[in-house]
């Protein structure tokens, strides 16, 4: 009887662990959406905590300094000066004009300091307000392909 208690209680403290470990990782990859609005008003409880912000890159505010690259994320009137300094490239619909999300921690100095980046394409695949969706005749299938 002896041994079998010994035996549970091993398997109790490894699945403790297990369970405790699991429930730290989780908490710490945690991550909100958060507009710009919303964060510029979380003021001085908003530095440090990790979220997402997203937004419309502004025009003509890319640049990359070495293996930073800074851009400006805008939504209505408010701007986001945002660093990204991850290791994965940046996507290709990465452009002015595009909405992106940025994942990372906003700094004391008003920086958004980035590690992941997330870039929606422009909506140049919508049909515009108003109008009929219009099929591409280079793309759409004809009767004869059928």
């Amino acid at each position: 009887m002896k041994k079998y208690g010994k035996f549970a209680a091993l398997i109790a403290i490894v699945i403790g662990t297990l369970a405790w470990l699991a429930a730290s990782g989780m908490s710490s990859n945690q991550t909100y959406y958060k507009s710009i609005s919303e964060l510029s008003q979380m003021g001085h409880d908003g530095y440090g905590k990790r979220v997402r912000v997203g937004g419309d890159i502004a025009s003509g505010s890319i640049q990359r300094a070495g293996h930073e690259v800074h851009f400006v994320l805008t939504q209505a009137n408010l701007k986001l000066n945002v660093a990204y300094t991850g290791s994965d490239p940046l996507p290709d619909t990465f452009r002015d004009g595009a909405q992106a999300l940025a994942d990372g921690k906003l700094g004391p100095d008003g920086v958004f300091r980035a590690g992941k980046i997330q870039a929606k394409c422009a909506s140049k695949y919508e049909a515009k307000p108003g109008e009929p969706y219009k099929a591409n005749p280079a793309v759409a299938p004809t009767a004869k392909s059928l």
